[in-house]
């Protein structure tokens, strides 16, 4: 059974990922921002490139999705930026219930 519940998976400068993860949350956009350090390998205009980056496990609802890419868009660096938005088909009731009053704003 498919929740409203969205999971954002976004690779960011380590210089940017801890801002962006604190605008999220402040802003009630997302409950929690996850940040894990990463190497990337990828091929970008012709050059291989293997960069150290902090990749943002983001969680919110379908709703706050849009708001939550433009802000990290808005505040990301690259020229194209990995974001992508998963769906959350199950998961601890609890805990998606604390996503959804994180985000709502309510206690």
């Amino acid at each position: 059974m498919a929740t409203d519940i969205v999971v954002i998976l976004c690779t960011a400068a380590p210089t940017e990922a801890a801002s962006m993860a604190q605008a999220l949350v402040r802003q009630r956009i997302a409950a929690c921002v996850n940040i894990v350090p990463v190497q990337s390998t990828y091929r970008w205009k012709g050059e291989l490139c293997n960069d150290p980056e902090h990749l943002m496990i983001v969680k919110t609802t379908k709703e706050g999705a849009g708001r939550a890419v433009a802000v990290i868009r808005s505040m990301h660096s690259a020229e194209v930026p990995e974001i992508i938005v998963l769906p959350v088909i199950s998961g601890y009731t609890p805990y998606l219930d604390w996503v959804r009053q994180e985000i709502e704003g309510t206690p």
